[in-house]
């Protein structure tokens, strides 16, 4: 049984007048953010706010970087040249970076890279690059947690609280029905047994092993802040401790 685990949401997302999700509640409850980097959402206004909000609540946060698709949400699978998504990945970096403690590949690229070595090595050169004690967050059991520790970087692994996996561990497209989890307790006792036995059920009714040293969820669903309470309420009741995986970097200038 996991004794302590991270507790993250994925926010920043805002764009000028178009608010998505509620960043200032969900990080009264988790203990890491991902913070959009403008590529696939946020403005340089609204990613000041959240990483403020962040400090306020001591969450530590990482930068969220994606394909350059705002009008999809970064959730459109893109061909990207390698050199050319190394440079994507330092740039969006770079927008955070001395704050940044870790990178979480968002949407289409992150799922591409689970299991895409071609543009997992461009990702993991342009942290390389960037700063080698940087920590990617990755989909727990993918290819891409051992090839991204052969080069020398620090891997979390994580498990999302609101989605549906398939028994061989990858997501459920989220086109497909049942892909995204709204009920809090239904989601709850999904973590509870993930910490307790090391997995969940599939979509297809199989239990499934996953490995996880933090849990995501995701803050632009409607239903995130009752989501992350009702997770960190039964986990916390069950003895689990809610730890970043990595301490604040946030600094006096934020």
């Amino acid at each position: 049984m996991i004794k302590a685990v991270d507790l993250n949401s994925d926010l920043g997302e805002s764009f000028g007048q178009w608010t998505m999700g509620n960043d200032d509640a969900v990080l009264e409850i988790v203990s890491s953010a991902n913070i959009a980097c403008g590529f696939h959402a946020g403005s340089p206004d609204g990613i000041l706010k959240t990483l403020k909000a962040a400090k306020q609540h001591n969450v530590a946060i990482g930068a969220h970087v994606a394909y350059p698709d705002l009008v999809g949400f970064g959730r459109r699978n893109m061909d990207i040249a390698s050199d050319e998504l190394t440079a994507d990945v330092i740039y969006q970096i770079g927008a955070l970076q001395g704050l940044a403690k870790a990178v979480k590949p968002h949407g289409a690229l992150y799922n591409t890279i689970a299991h895409d070595k071609r543009q997992a090595l461009a990702v993991i050169d342009a942290i390389l690059s960037i700063d080698p004690q940087l920590i990617l967050v990755a989909l727990a059991g993918s290819p891409l947690i051992e090839l991204a520790k052969e080069k020398g970087l620090r891997v979390i692994a994580e498990a999302f609280a609101d989605r549906a996996y398939h028994s061989d561990g990858t997501l459920v497209s989220r086109k497909k029905e049942g892909a995204v989890l709204h009920d809090p307790k239904l989601v709850a006792q999904r973590m509870l047994r993930l910490v307790q036995e090391g997995g969940i059920e599939s979509i297809e009714g199989i239990f499934t092993t996953i490995q996880a040293d933090s849990i995501c969820v995701h803050g632009d669903s409607p239903d995130a802040v009752a989501l992350a309470k009702s997770v960190k309420e039964i986990l916390i009741n069950h003895g689990v401790s809610i730890k970043p995986f990595a301490p604040s970097s946030l600094n006096n200038e934020v």
